[in-house]
């Protein structure tokens, strides 16, 4: 995924690691970055759920590491596709696998009536399919 960076280049999408207080490290988080001029953003999509984490985060004085793509759909999604065995699996493949687990996930919430499950697998879906709208309209697949 590319988009176009304020310089004229392009900004490339990768998953990267941001820290925090310099005690928490957020690692796979979906950023745009400019080989160009170094400029960096957080994808859009996925700033509401970096700052709800962010909100969230132990202000203990351990030092620690959080997975994004274990938060995030897109994240998760662009983690799995970059595994070197699943590199030749077109990514449309891999959305589709996903969006069939969280489907058959979300039926095993209904039926157990576990309302918090639910929730959280339609968050989840939600995550994927507005991603998928954006990325249509905005970027460069």
């Amino acid at each position: 995924m590319q988009k176009d960076c304020k310089c004229g280049s392009t900004l490339n999408i990768q998953l990267r690691t941001v820290q925090y207080s310099k005690k928490v490290h957020i690692k796979n988080v979906p950023i745009f970055s400019c080989e160009e001029c170094e400029e960096s953003e957080v994808l859009l999509d996925v700033k509401e759920d970096l700052t709800e984490l962010i909100k969230d985060i132990d202000h203990s004085n351990t030092k620690h590491q959080i997975f994004f793509n274990e938060i995030n759909e897109f994240a998760h999604l662009l983690f799995v596709s970059s595994e070197k065995e699943l590199i030749h699996i077109p990514i449309e493949e891999i959305i589709e696998q996903r969006i069939n687990e969280l489907l058959d996930i979300l039926l095993l919430a209904q039926y157990l009536d576990d309302t918090k499950w639910v929730k959280e697998t339609e968050k989840r879906l939600l995550q994927i399919t507005d991603q998928i709208i954006y990325n249509k309209k905005i970027y460069k697949i």
